[in-house]
């Protein structure tokens, strides 16, 4: 049975029994147009009791690209001590085929994941296997953009690697489609897809390594890690099928689902909860020390 959820105002009281945090990113410390103040000050305390934070995204480019992106959104370095990007998953992906041909379909921004990487590129046409980043433009175009190109990759029984298995994620006040809206539409097709990011464990096992190099080389205890996040789909299953305690922000993006922003609805979160299987540990309305 589910256990129930219930809400806590301040991070504090619940910091005190964890040593790591895993924490996403986009949704509980910015919004994609800027910071959110006081996540920011929550990891930075965090950090200066002694813990350690590691900003764990579906972000489909490298950690580096990220923390320049968190720069420019005000983000401040010192708030985090490393940053685990699907990305970054991804390009270990990516340097094992370095033989064979990839058709990238996704944005020029995501290009940082091939940096470094002898990488032949080629259309879809004439390409052995795709890394899905997102849609070519996610102001404009949906999933069912798509459906001819992924129709015709299938044909060619083209191997996918998903670079961000997000559906969607908050850019201000609207909703966009990710990598993972068409990876599921190209798995449904019958397609072959590997997801790099939440909730799959590849990311959550290079989180827990780094993790251990930034605290003396010793591997930290789940039971000592709590992991951040406003999605139930990723994050919330993800940490649980590893076997980490959870935080559930309500601001992100399921805020629709159960209220508003404001004032959101515990009976319709824990229904949402029951429903995946998945309970968290505490729920906030934003993540405030």
């Amino acid at each position: 049975m589910t256990q129930m959820a219930a809400f806590i105002e301040r991070f504090e009281p619940l910091q005190r029994d964890y040593d790591v945090l895993f924490c996403d990113v986009w949704g509980v410390i910015h919004n994609g147009l800027a910071a959110f103040p006081a996540a920011c000050d929550a990891l930075l305390r965090f950090r200066a009791r002694g813990g350690t934070a590691i900003l764990i995204t579906n972000a489909p480019r490298s950690g580096e690209a990220v923390a320049r992106i968190l720069d420019r959104l005000g983000v401040p370095r010192d708030a985090y001590d490393a940053i685990t990007s699907s990305g970054d998953v991804t390009r270990g992906v990516v340097a094992a085929r370095l033989q064979q041909a990839v058709f990238h379909l996704g944005p020029k921004r995501d290009l940082s994941i091939f940096t470094g990487l002898d990488v032949k590129f080629a259309d879809s046409e004439r390409a052995d296997y795709v890394v899905c980043s997102g849609l070519f433009d996610d102001t404009t175009e949906t999933p069912d953009s798509y459906r001819d190109m992924l129709a015709a990759m299938r044909m060619r029984a083209l191997f996918m690697v998903c670079a961000n298995p997000d559906i969607v994620v908050e850019r201000g006040d609207s909703l966009v489609y990710c990598a993972g809206a068409l990876a599921d539409a190209y798995a449904t097709l019958g397609g072959d897809v590997l997801y790099c990011g939440k909730p799959h464990a590849p990311i959550y096992d290079t989180a827990l390594t780094k993790a251990a190099t930034l605290r003396g080389g010793a591997v930290p205890a789940r039971r000592r890690v709590l992991a951040i996040g406003d999605s139930v789909r990723t994050d919330l299953r993800g940490a649980a099928a590893f076997g980490l305690d959870y935080m559930f922000v309500t601001s992100g993006i399921h805020a629709g689902e159960y209220g508003s922003r404001d004032a959101p609805d515990l009976a319709a979160l824990n229904a949402t909860f029951k429903a995946a299987g998945v309970a968290p540990k505490a729920v906030m309305r934003g993540l405030v020390w």
